[in-house]
């Protein structure tokens, strides 16, 4: 019984993982949905961890890499993979590895205020706010506002 238990199991995380990439938090929770037994979903995450069909630092860089092209930044990825159980570590070195966030930001400002920054405070304000809720950090906002990008 315990035998079929766990290869149930198991074959629903394959069935998870084959669709996109997730963290082992995430591979856990959706075991967890669907069948109690926590030693057993303990033992598959060990096993699909060192088969490496489950990796935290693979899932963060691919994460980072798809939220970033939707015009994210650096801070709001890494709260969001942190709610995804991944290490700060793991998230900052994805988010470093990335690089290129000074221009993401641009890319983002221009594409929503394609008038440039503005010389009206309040509006100026908005659009920091906005860029702050993007996820980006007060440096890469001062550098896209501070740059002439006629």
């Amino acid at each position: 019984m315990t035998e079929d238990l766990y290869k149930d199991i198991y074959n629903k995380a394959l069935d998870i993982i084959s669709r996109r990439e997730h963290s082992s938090k995430e591979v856990m929770e959706k075991l967890a949905r669907k069948f109690t037994s926590e030693d057993l979903i303990n033992s598959t995450i060990e096993k699909l961890i060192s088969n490496n069909l489950v990796n935290d630092t693979r899932f963060a860089e691919m994460y980072v890499r798809s939220r970033k092209k939707k015009g994210f930044g650096p801070k709001k990825i890494a709260y969001e993979l942190a709610v995804k159980g991944i290490k700060d570590s793991f998230a900052n070195e994805a988010i470093i590895n990335e690089g290129g966030w000074i221009e993401s930001a641009k890319n983002v400002f221009l594409k929503k205020f394609k008038e440039g920054p503005s010389k009206d405070f309040k509006q100026s304000m908005k659009q920091k706010a906005f860029m702050q809720n993007r996820g980006f950090t007060f440096k890469e906002i001062e550098s896209v506002m501070q740059q002439d990008m006629l």
